[in-house]
């Protein structure tokens, strides 16, 4: 049966629109994506197929072009899309962060951190630069692999905080396992670029770890 001879109230274009997308299931909101199904499935059952087969949403929405494009029903353009809707995403994030203070959001700045950095395969350390009234002036990536306080640079942090004419920042990296717990690496690291920061009168808010949940603070654990 195509989804046009459904009930209207569980078509999912017209639930997300009396009820909001929130009350839709994974494979409403990936139908409402996809469209159209194929010969033999309708878009609901094609994206139950999908979810199926990469495991979940977040894999599917985190794999790369060419497994992604290997799947039924989808290909380069699909993929084109859905990148295109990430990135839209990821800048209503941070123009959220933009607009107020970085400390009066928190869960703002946890949702940009996850959004910027859960996916990423390795370890990858960053800076949100802040002004004098902690908003967000930039946000950096400034380091890949495995992070330590060997492979971290601070001459390089504050060189960039200075660029930016930053009064303070957060810094941030992930944990690709999914486990946001800090090593013994991660605090010493955060204690030296704390230290080399205030040489030049840049305050360290935070650190926050990003892992499958909620990335966990550094400074909500007294660690700062």
């Amino acid at each position: 049966m195509s989804i046009r001879d459904w009930p209207a109230a569980e078509r999912p274009r017209e639930k997300l629109l009396d009820q909001g997308a929130a009350t839709l299931t994974d494979a409403e909101l990936l139908a409402i994506f996809l469209r159209t199904g194929v010969t033999g499935k309708s878009a609901v059952d094609l994206a139950r197929h999908l979810l199926a087969s990469f495991g979940g949403l977040r894999p599917l929405l985190e794999a790369d072009q060419a497994s992604f494009s290997q799947h039924l029903g989808l290909g380069p353009a699909k993929f084109a899309q859905l990148q295109a809707v990430l990135e839209m995403a990821r800048r209503h994030l941070a123009e959220r962060l933009r607009r107020d203070s970085a400390l009066e959001s928190p869960q703002a700045v946890r949702d940009y951190l996850k959004a910027l950095l859960r996916h990423e395969p390795h370890e990858v350390f960053g800076c949100l630069f802040l002004d004098s009234k902690h908003r967000v002036l930039a946000f950096e990536a400034l380091f890949q692999g495995s992070i330590d306080s060997a492979s971290v640079y601070p001459r390089q942090v504050v060189k960039r905080a200075l660029a930016h004419n930053a009064a303070a920042l957060i810094l941030c990296h992930n944990h690709p396992s999914g486990v946001a717990e800090p090593s013994q690496a991660d605090r010493v690291l955060t204690q030296r670029l704390k230290e080399a920061l205030a040489l030049v009168d840049v305050r360290v808010l935070d650190h926050f770890i990003v892992g499958d949940g909620e990335p966990l603070s550094l400074a909500e654990y007294g660690w700062l």
